[in-house]
């Protein structure tokens, strides 16, 4: 899937981190000015202490490590690589038009979301960075937003190049309920040349926020060095659609297979109102993650507490539903907690014990009304 070009991108970026340290003397490649690295913001960004004494949030690819006559560039090894080089990028001229080098396959949109754990060996407490990647020959407008109280908000609009990534925002743990739902908008055209003309994509998703507590949704990729959880845009000019089954859809889905599989007795229409036998929900906390490495007790109640939510959120509308929640006998912070949550949010809904012959004392039926 990847490119040369492509790769070619991410070893420069590469060789770009390595060569930069907090201290070093930079200057801008496509502005006038510079400064001394202060810190690292994240993987794309670096804060520059300017002459006047600002820090700015610059680009890295957008930086050059200098010596102090401006000609000469460091290395880890502490060598000098030779002024002619840097020269062939510093005195560019401005008005020279950047080419852009086209891959094969490249005039079919591929774009990408993709999120990055900071700590991948602290999924429980770390935040995250999340990229979108234009894998195309296309420039292309986009809107990155998220759906907050049945109204859209913009996170981040800008122009990505062809074939190249960019970061679009840092967020932490607590953050994740805001992109439960995102949407990303785009247009895309080429500059300067003839092009076959794209449709307008406004692609919406529902990010499942356990995926991101569960070490095995990070996987090997082609476009970044470390593991990451990448979901599909659009493929070959076609948007994806995202399927996102739950458990209730999966026991509805099997319900209605079994229906179809028997042969017909008759052909007058039936009504298909059925309530779907009960749906069966462990919360216990080795069924919903991997791992619960790094997670304190409160993290541990809380992936819980969304699990529950998201299952009477998805089954709100099936009257006469019931859904049995095992939550266990324990010291009984969960069912507590989970009966807090029906007082709170689903007034409506009674809850009753569970069978005892078959979840024992450890769970809780809630019947949707």
């Amino acid at each position: 899937m990847a490119t040369l070009s492509f790769v070619c991108c991410r070893y420069l970026f590469r060789i770009t981190i390595e060569y930069m340290n907090i201290g070093d003397k930079v200057r801008f490649l496509n502005a006038v000015g510079g400064g001394i690295v202060r810190k690292f913001k994240n993987k794309d960004l670096v804060i520059v202490e300017e002459e006047d004494g600002f820090e700015t949030p610059v680009l890295i690819k957008e930086c050059i490590v200098v010596s102090d006559n401006a000609m000469q560039v460091k290395n880890t090894s502490g060598k000098a690589i030779e002024k002619a080089a840097i020269a062939l990028v510093m005195e560019k001229p401005k008005d020279e038009k950047y080419e852009i080098t086209e891959i094969t396959g490249g005039d079919r949109l591929n774009v990408y979301l993709a999120y990055l754990p900071i700590d991948i060996k602290s999924l429980g407490k770390t935040g995250y960075e999340a990229f979108l990647i234009n894998e195309s020959n296309y420039y292309l407008f986009f809107n990155y937003m998220s759906r907050q109280n049945n109204a859209w908000m913009s996170r981040y609009s800008e122009l990505i190049e062809p074939n190249t990534r960019l970061f679009l925002e840092e967020f932490s743990k607590n953050q994740l309920p805001e992109l439960e739902k995102i949407c990303v908008q785009f247009l895309a055209f080429k500059k300067d040349k003839t092009y076959s003309l794209k449709n307008t994509y406004s692609v919406e998703l529902r990010l499942d926020a356990l995926k991101f507590y569960k070490l095995h949704s990070f996987r090997e990729n082609d476009f970044f060095e470390e593991d990451a959880l990448v979901y599909p845009i659009v493929t070959n000019d076609t948007a994806i659609k995202e399927l996102l089954i739950s458990a209730s859809d999966l026991q509805e889905a099997m319900t209605q297979k079994s229906h179809v599989d028997k042969p017909k007795q008759n052909l007058i229409p039936v009504k298909k109102n059925k309530i779907p036998e009960i749906i069966e929900v462990d919360l216990h906390i080795n069924q919903l993650l991997d791992t619960t490495a790094g997670l304190s007790p409160a993290d541990i109640l809380q992936v819980q507490l969304d699990k529950f939510n998201r299952v009477m959120t998805e089954n709100k509308n099936r009257k006469g539903q019931k859904i049995v929640f095992i939550h266990g006998k324990g010291e009984g912070v969960l069912r507590s907690s989970i009966l807090s949550e029906l007082k709170l949010k689903y007034k409506h809904c009674p809850v009753q014990d569970a069978s005892f012959r078959e979840y024992g004392f450890g769970a809780s039926m809630v019947t949707v009304k």
